[in-house]
């Protein structure tokens, strides 16, 4: 039986698939403030919701005794509870059929001998990426189950970085078996992807952090911040010592994330400058024709979400952007490599 076949790039597609979905319905979770309504963590039992009077209002009663519900949602009926367990019960649910949609062909394809020795190693990184995916979802909850109704902003950005990171692997790994030839490669201009890369996840981990310190509240205004100031100092030094203001200071973590949007596009400038000059394939070309269009829709997308104080919908749908966008910014650095 032929090794990495078909199928298995079926599989690996799939898995990028319903990590996608997984992120936007974790972005919904987190706009409707429903991450702490499920307050202990069943991996079997837990799959199914309550399903009668007895067991939701058992579930209610759970959630009162954390401070969520008692320095927050105090005025919650059943029926408001019902709604933010939800969207919490189905981002679980997701992430348990990820794991089994990921152990289970994997087990298949291992027993009937379908994957060759290199992707067995890739799909055991991605098992234990997929597992440590779900940890971090569950130590990001303990930390608004203690004396804080909120997660902690830090495991906030932990836990949706490995998603967009664990989708990036799993994306690179289909793109090798979609694409095995080797090729000649600009070294310098691959490795300058690869710095794109980076400063892209430096973004991302800061776009968690906005929305964790609810930092996209304030300062609703483009392109300044506030009453025409975008750089002065008292728009965004809140607390002392002062590198704390840019980690956990709501106006100097937007600051930070505003900057960093500007140096993703004069990056992504870069690239796209630089392909001119050099030689490229089709295939290369369409894969900054596609940086550069996801670039400018998501850029729309995080000013929008600014002026408009975060709706859900358009938060969400920036969210969804910068999953796009990492996903073109990966596919144009795997047309670049070897």
């Amino acid at each position: 039986m032929k090794k990495d076949n078909k199928k298995v790039i079926y599989w690996l597609l799939t898995g990028c698939l319903l990590i996608f979905i997984m992120v936007v319905v974790g972005g919904i979770t987190r706009l409707t403030h429903s991450g702490l309504s499920i307050s202990n963590y069943k991996l079997i039992s837990g799959t199914i919701p309550p399903m009668n009077d007895v067991e939701w209002q058992e579930a209610f009663e759970l959630y009162q005794q954390y401070p969520e519900y008692q320095k927050l949602n105090n005025h919650f009926s059943l029926q408001d509870f019902k709604d933010i367990y939800f969207w919490e019960w189905l981002h679980r649910f997701i992430g348990r059929m990820i794991g089994l949609i990921f152990l289970i062909p994997f087990l298949y394809f291992l027993i009937t001998k379908q994957l060759s020795k290199p992707t067995i190693k890739k799909a055991i990184i991605l098992l234990g990426m997929g597992a440590f995916q779900g940890f971090m979802g569950w130590y990001m909850v303990k930390s608004g189950l203690v004396d804080n109704p909120d997660v902690s902003h830090y495991r906030l950005a932990a836990h949706l970085t490995t998603a967009f990171v664990t989708f990036a692997y799993t994306f690179w790994v289909a793109l090798d078996l979609m694409y095995p030839y080797k090729k000649e490669i600009d070294n310098k201009f691959r490795n300058f992807i690869r710095i794109a890369l980076v400063v892209l996840l430096l973004q991302i981990i800061y776009g968690a952090f906005v929305a964790g310190l609810d930092a996209g509240f304030i300062h609703n205004h483009w392109p300044m911040m506030s009453e025409g100031k975008f750089m002065h100092p008292t728009v965004y030094i809140e607390q002392n010592p002062l590198y704390k203001n840019f980690i956990e200071g709501k106006s100097g973590v937007q600051f930070v994330h505003r900057i960093l949007a500007f140096i993703v596009v004069l990056f992504i400038f870069f690239i796209w400058k630089k392909s001119k000059t050099i030689e490229i394939t089709k295939l290369q070309s369409k894969a900054i024709k596609s940086l550069l269009i996801i670039l400018g829709v998501q850029f729309i997308l995080g000013v929008f979400t600014i002026l408009l104080h975060v709706p859900v919908w358009l938060g969400v749908a920036h969210q969804v952007g910068a999953f796009f966008l990492l996903s073109a910014m990966t596919f144009t650095l795997h047309r670049f490599s070897k």
